[in-house]
């Protein structure tokens, strides 16, 4: 079957509706609420909210297939001054659990094409634990690295280094997790390296509820006190500053009249900041923070 943007766009509704049901089924109490909407200049989407599960605070699975005339700084960005249409459409996932033990997540993979025949893929996907657990950060490494190996041996570390470089909070010299991997402006160069790049695409996002509820299940017991909590707020804080300052989906969409609670739907139910925080050396809070640093190797 040919990969054209239909076949595209139809798994990727098939993905929302898989991730939704194993999230729900893991959690146990909380359900989506469904928001259809439409983009006055064509297209629109699903975005599915989740909020005050038993694991699960808040957490969006977003949708969308939005078309129209591409603007001058798409056409820049796809190096053509021709004009035309474009289409795009993607599965965003953002997660952001009760317990601080519990890791937030992001996952997103996309399809972007221009009526000229130019095309591309991206997406990623990565883990922000409150508290870095080195057993945690190798299984989900290990994860990805076999799910890129199916594909190609130099995914792996061609797109885990990518994401170091991407989930980098500049102005606080950390990295906004443990990372995981990343990639963008895949172009095919004809219709096999199309199927082959979508069928990548593919296992990435099909990898989402495997890791997301395995450590759903395996931390969701770990206690935790005010301590934890108030470490929780500032680590949300973090990645508020992220989002906003550093993420480009988010400025793209904000720029280019995106909807925007469903934008902005990655920001946590509440965060904190506190000036010149420092933690007690030797505290979990400090190792935390002591391995927020690009080019780990987890695997």
């Amino acid at each position: 079957m040919a990969v054209d943007k239909q076949s595209i766009t139809d798994f990727f509704t098939g993905l929302q509706d898989r991730i939704c049901q194993a999230l729900e089924t893991a959690d146990g109490s909380g359900r989506f609420h469904e928001d259809r909407w439409e983009r006055a200049e064509g297209g629109g989407g699903r975005t599915r909210i989740i909020q005050n599960g038993n694991v699960i605070e808040k957490g969006g699975v977003l949708f969308s297939a939005v078309h129209g005339p591409a603007s001058d700084a798409v056409l820049k960005q796809m190096k053509t001054t021709e004009p035309a249409d474009f289409y795009a459409t993607g599965v965003s996932i953002v997660i952001h659990p009760h317990s601080p033990m519990v890791p937030i997540i992001h996952m997103n993979v996309r399809y972007f094409e221009l009526s000229t025949g130019a095309c591309w893929f991206g997406g990623g996907i990565d883990l922000t634990p409150h508290y870095v657990d080195a057993d945690d950060a190798r299984w989900f490494h290990q994860y990805l690295k076999t799910a890129c190996d199916r594909h190609n041996p130099d995914y792996y570390s061609q797109y885990k280094s990518w994401a170091d470089d991407y989930f980098f909070i500049r102005h606080r010299a950390e990295t906004r997790g443990i990372g995981g991997v990343f990639f963008d402006y895949l172009r095919p160069a004809d219709d096999d390296h199309k199927a082959a790049l979508f069928a990548f695409v593919q296992e990435i996002g099909n990898s989402f509820a495997p890791i997301y509820t395995h450590f759903m299940q395996k931390n969701r017991a770990l206690p935790f006190g005010e301590n934890e909590k108030k470490w929780q707020m500032l680590r949300r804080g973090r990645y508020v500053e992220f989002n906003l300052v550093w993420d480009r989906g988010t400025k793209f969409g904000l720029e280019t009249n995106g909807r925007t609670e469903s934008i902005l739907m990655s920001m946590p139910p509440q965060a904190n900041w506190v000036y010149d925080y420092q933690p007690e050396p030797g505290s979990r809070e400090a190792e935390t923070l002591g391995l927020l640093k690009k080019r780990i190797d987890w695997v």
